[in-house]
């Protein structure tokens, strides 16, 4: 039988484990990126496993998230990540150089190389022919201190695309109606992969966008073959020599193949509070909007600048919309100023935001209070725009171009004189703003502002518990939800002790001041806990406030694996129905928890207060068990170093 794509480079990777359905392997990974908002913890973590410099081909620290700089902390942690960068080997792009992803993808991803990102939307370098998987900062501090990424083997589904898109219709339709076949937690222990004849007609950009969205599936990843589009990039990138040819054999299985014909796609538009809550934008057209932003990792290239200039013409906007563009990366902005897109845009009204994620993690440019922002970017989550009443919906950049330039919800096709330009030929190589890591590093002094505290670390697992229920939760809680970004939150990263008092306070403002008293405690989840971004924070401020165990209907994959990581139990209801006999305040009572799981039995916990017995359920390796009685990755790692 031949193979994907995606187990051609697994193989290719394999460092332990059997190539088997659901076996844990573990994988070597050539190439690791971080930003600010995670990047801190990360560095702080491999600095205390007193390894000297990185063992990857490839690692890049990104200045991408909290670039506000409304105080001290945010430059403080730059000053921080500049250093650690200089000091363990790693490049490090500087403020104003753009988003992690995009700029990956320009000037560092290589087809058949796997990718290890402390972003959930790691997954866009899949648009290059690569293995890209968003993981928790630990486990980025691993990969970098030459350890595996363990994961389980992913089940590989085959998305078949057929024809061509539509004029005025593209990658983010393509995506968000997959959205709509599959939900947000669809993708959970998967991999997309992306073959079909239709696949020749997309851009590189076009599959990034593709790739990066695979994240809201839930995916371990999403993969493109490496062609002649990827070659094309990459000449455009002066990176030619980078480029290999990647193509599944002509007999590989797929668990299942999804059929999109791309001249069936239509205009989608992902309504509040989800991105699988999708239908096509002539259902909601004619909407009025409030605000429309253009950008963010998902949708920057020069051509969704260019796109958008070109619906937008000479006219001005209305005076009832505000317009806001995000580039991604220096090397677009640059190259759409030197064509006259960048003026063009500024001409209609449009606000040139900074060149970072901005307004897609609630840093500025939020929308009014119960305003409609329409947005190109990847999540619309609840309150995640900083606007906690606001409707944020998803579309592609014609949708929000033809919306803005209308003040209410517009299908573009009524542009249909706009034509389809390819602006890529124009862009303008400038590495100027990444700085290579020095050969000697040993006269380097890293630099730790007093908004940087160590990194917590968990107590071994005790050997029976009883921990109060401090929280019952609903089903999709985000990481939004348990950690909230923002403004006046990001900048709290690199000190735990103080962004833990924000943890849960959307979903309950007293959550922080109930871990104050009697503790150890748990959370109770429903249904695909976690979904999200791949913030560890949310898991580890959890751990530092005392919790020790969370028990839900079900796990998305790289929170669980945080958990874990921090010494944090995810358990699973035996019977789902469980959760209805579940209160705030209950006391769960759970005996020789170590023993029951280093024999792998079933767990029966006790509702002590109500004299009534749960099973429990896990799926954990042996060496999440063991991760998980010593108290987390990082007491793991040193052990074995």
């Amino acid at each position: 039988m031949g193979k994907s794509v995606t187990e051609k480079i697994i193989e290719a990777h394999l460092t332990e484990g059997r190539l088997e359905p659901g076996e844990e392997i573990g994988i070597r990974i050539d190439q690791t990126l971080t930003q600010d908002a995670t990047g801190t913890l990360v560095y702080l973590q491999f600095e205390a496993m007193n390894i000297p410099r990185v063992k990857t081909e490839v690692s890049v620290s990104y200045i991408d998230h909290n670039t506000l700089q409304s105080d001290y902390k945010n430059m403080d942690d730059h000053m921080f990540l500049q250093t650690a960068a200089a000091k363990y080997g790693i490049y490090f792009s500087r403020p104003g150089n753009g988003i992690c992803h995009q700029v990956h993808l320009e000037r560092f991803g290589k087809p058949g190389k796997t990718l290890l990102g402390s972003d959930s939307h790691t997954p866009t370098g899949g648009g290059l022919g690569m293995l890209a998987i968003g993981a928790g900062g630990l486990n980025v501090a691993v990969a970098m201190a030459g350890g595996p990424f363990i994961v389980k083997i992913p089940e590989i589904v085959g998305v078949k695309l057929t024809g061509e898109v539509r004029p005025l219709c593209l990658a983010k339709d393509v995506i968000l109606t997959l959205l709509g076949i599959e939900t947000v937690k669809g993708g959970v222990g998967k991999v997309y992969e992306y073959f079909g004849e239709g696949v020749a007609t997309l851009t590189v950009p076009e599959r990034a966008t593709i790739t990066n969205m695979g994240a809201e599936l839930g995916a371990t990843s999403s993969v493109f073959p490496s062609d002649g589009s990827t070659k094309v990039f990459l000449e455009h990138q002066n990176r030619a020599n980078d480029w290999v040819e990647l193509k599944a054999d002509a007999d590989a299985h797929y668990s299942k193949v999804i059929e999109i014909d791309l001249g069936s796609v239509v205009p989608m538009i992902a309504r509040p509070h989800m991105p699988d809550s999708v239908v096509p934008v002539k259902e909601l057209e004619g909407r009025k909007v409030d605000q429309v932003v253009i950008g963010s990792c998902t949708n920057s290239s020069i051509n969704d600048l260019g796109i958008a200039a070109d619906i937008l013409g000479s006219r001005t906007i209305p005076e009832n919309v505000s317009l806001g563009i995000s580039p991604g990366s220096r090397q677009v902005f640059r190259s759409a100023i030197e064509v006259g897109i960048v003026t063009r845009l500024v001409k209609s009204g449009a606000r040139i935001l900074e060149l970072a994620c901005g307004p897609c993690i609630g840093m500025g440019f939020a929308p009014c209070t119960k305003g409609v922002s329409i947005r190109t970017f990847n999540r619309n989550f609840k309150g995640r725009s900083g606007t906690s009443d606001a409707e944020i919906f998803l579309v592609s950049v014609e949708t929000a171009a033809a919306t803005a330039l209308n003040g209410k919800l517009t299908d573009p096709r009524m542009f249909h004189s706009v034509k389809k330009i390819d602006y890529s030929k124009h862009i303008l190589i400038d590495d100027s703003m990444i700085i290579p890591p020095p050969v000697k590093t040993e006269d380097v002094e890293v630099v730790k502002g007093p908004n940087i505290k160590p990194c917590p670390v968990a107590m071994p697992l005790e050997s029976s518990l009883s921990l109060s229920v401090v929280l019952k939760a609903g089903d999709n809680i985000t990481t939004d939800h348990i950690m909230p970004a923002g403004a006046d939150i990001l900048p709290l990263r690199s000190n735990i002790p103080e962004i833990a008092k924000h943890v849960f306070e959307s979903v309950d403002p007293e959550f922080y001041s109930r871990t104050q008293g009697k503790g150890p405690f748990t959370i109770i989840g429903g249904e695909n806990y976690g979904q999200g971004s791949s913030r560890e924070h949310a898991a580890l401020a959890p751990m530092y406030l005392g919790i020790k165990a969370v028990i839900a209907k079900g796990f998305a994959r790289i929170h669980k694996e945080n958990l874990i990581n921090f010494g944090i139990l995810p358990l699973v209801f035996g019977n789902p129905s469980d959760y209805a006999l579940i209160e705030q305040g209950d006391t769960i009572e759970i005996a020789e928890i170590g023993k029951t799981l280093v024999s792998k039995n079933s767990i029966t916990a006790k509702i002590a207060n109500k004299n009534k017995e749960i099973s429990l359920s896990y799926s954990l390796s042996s060496r999440d068990i063991n991760i998980i009685i010593v108290g987390g990755l990082l007491n793991f790692t040193r052990s074995k170093i």
